[in-house]
């Protein structure tokens, strides 16, 4: 029918890193879902690919690829999903959806390396709690969640990047000095302590080159564990040698390398937190996720800390989430008297930004290489380009941004936009008039 090779959709399909498939299938499945074309078949053909296909949105609609054990869980789904359409085979001869789909499964198998034969997901799964689970413990599940599902705990989000930029778990962005030793995170589950150094000779800026995190321990789950990160040395193990905590295989506290000394990611199951850790260029870049109930839980003499509560009035370089961007020739602000300091000091003959080589123009176009939208992460490099002059604070912004798209637990407040008053999230593409766009569009399409 010159279909073309099919892809697939499910909701939770953003977070992974595969390029995305074709969109023939991603039109055929949303439709389907959202006005039910399986429904619209004849009663007397009793063809079910609806319920095979929202079966397997059940199953996977939950996943996150940042997490351990993704690959196994979205395998057998899809597994699952295959058996399920080999039982409506004749039912659903005449079905376009149905073959949509068989097509859809066989082209993500591919993708994801997935054997046909192997175990395969329940509809109904096993709800005993474990312990050392968090989402199991509290919520009678070892399940993870995605936004608006009943009952799902609230995630908090808190990222560091660059000359250094702060967001906060209350999605407040900022950019502070905080030269030296400072807490990002201090409750009764986790402590998370970060040194920032000058980067430019002559100036305040910083960035972070040690970071140091400490799980502290929490019943039969795991004693106290340390890791420790550094320029040039990000290990895939803790302090004391281990690359996982507690005992037996549960793995409630592990370390993952993705990168061998560039890449590290914690999965501590027992409280529902990840952490990712990366070096880009000589600096450390810090994104972290956790439930809020566990975040909130310190008393009065844990109150400094950056993630929760930002940066002190006195160590802030923007204004209100407004980065102004550094004027060429000047350091930014919390730079300029140390500049026009240096300035005087220097023969009449130097160049009058000696630190790099980037006018606003090259910054915003090395920029826009990495990152396509221009929010505060995009601003945010350009003003570290700007700054220092150093081209890796592009990728050390990038980087940040993809860590906020696998741990943030909401998509429509991934991006900020420096305009807005407070560095308050704005975004337009999960809009109920956006949606209802979209699905015209899609309708339309197919007349």
């Amino acid at each position: 029918m010159g279909m073309g090779k099919a892809g697939f959709y499910y909701p939770g399909a953003e977070r992974l890193r595969s390029p995305p498939p074709v969109l023939t299938l991603l039109v055929l499945i949303a439709v389907s879902s959202w006005v039910h074309i399986g429904e619209c078949q004849p009663q007397a053909t009793q063809c079910r690919i609806s319920k095979c296909t929202s079966d397997f949105v059940s199953l996977t609609s939950h996943l996150n690829s940042a997490l351990d054990g993704f690959d196994t869980e979205f395998c057998k789904a899809l597994r699952a999903y295959s058996a399920c359409t080999h039982r409506n085979t004749k039912t659903c001869r005449g079905n376009l959806v149905y073959h949509s789909a068989v097509l859809g499964i066989s082209d993500l198998m591919m993708q994801r390396n997935c054997s046909k034969d192997g175990p395969t997901s329940s509809t109904q799964p096993e709800t005993a709690p474990e312990s050392c689970n968090y989402h199991s413990r509290h919520h009678g599940s070892g399940r993870e969640f995605r936004a608006g599902d009943p009952g799902q705990p609230t995630y908090l989000f808190c990222g560091l990047f660059g000359d250094p930029h702060l967001r906060t778990f209350k999605d407040q962005f900022q950019t502070c000095k905080v030269e030296g030793a400072w807490p990002l995170i201090d409750n009764n589950y986790l402590s998370v302590q970060v040194t920032n150094v000058p980067v430019v000779p002559g100036s305040t800026a910083t960035a972070t080159n040690k970071i140091t995190i400490i799980f502290k321990p929490y019943q039969e789950c795991t004693e106290q564990k340390v890791y420790q990160a550094v320029t040039d040395d990000l290990p895939a193990a803790f302090v004391d040698g281990t690359t996982s905590g507690g005992d037996g295989d549960t793995k409630s506290l592990r370390i993952v390398e993705k990168e061998a000394g560039q890449h590290a990611e914690i999965h501590a199951r027992y409280i529902g937190a990840t952490v990712i850790v990366r070096q880009v260029g000589r600096y450390l870049t810090l994104a972290v996720r956790m439930p809020e109930e566990l975040a909130l839980a310190y008393d009065e003499t844990q109150d400094l800390q950056l993630c929760m509560n930002g940066c002190p009035m006195a160590e802030r370089i923007d204004e209100d989430g407004y980065l102004p961007l550094p004027v060429l020739g000047l350091h930014h602000p919390k730079h300029q008297h140390q500049h026009q300091h240096h300035q005087q000091q220097q023969p009449h003959n130097s160049p009058q930004h000696p630190h790099g080589s980037f006018s606003l123009g090259s910054a915003t176009a090395k920029c826009r290489e990495k990152l396509k939208v221009k929010d505060i992460y995009f601003h945010s490099c350009v003003f570290d380009l700007l700054t220092t002059g150093d081209a890796n604070f592009t990728s050390a912004a990038y980087s940040a941004l993809q860590d906020l798209e696998a741990l943030h637990p909401q998509r429509e407040r991934w991006h900020i936009f420096p305009n807005q008053a407070n560095g308050g999230p704005c975004s337009f593409s999960h809009t109920p008039v956006f949606k209802l766009g979209l699905l015209c569009f899609i309708i339309v399409l197919f007349l």
